[in-house]
């Protein structure tokens, strides 16, 4: 069965992310996680930064995005 984002739509999509919204501006079937560039289905995104605009495939992606640099 596919999903609701997947309906006729192939390809990656484009999305606004808000706080616990997210608006598919072009649709597709998956966004790429910002740090791994793992392709992430619709149906499954969970984590994303509001202020960053980016989408993330885990909790691990997020943490090492805000872990600051080393010098």
């Amino acid at each position: 069965m596919l999903g609701r984002y997947e309906r006729g739509a192939s390809g990656e999509a484009m999305v606004e992310y808000g706080d616990g919204t997210m608006r598919v501006v072009k649709p597709g079937s998956f966004v790429r996680c910002a740090v791994t560039g793992e392709a992430i289905p619709l149906d499954d995104l969970r984590y994303w930064s509001v202020e960053r605009q980016e989408a993330y495939a885990s909790p691990d992606a997020i943490m090492s995005r805000l872990k600051p640099a080393q010098p």
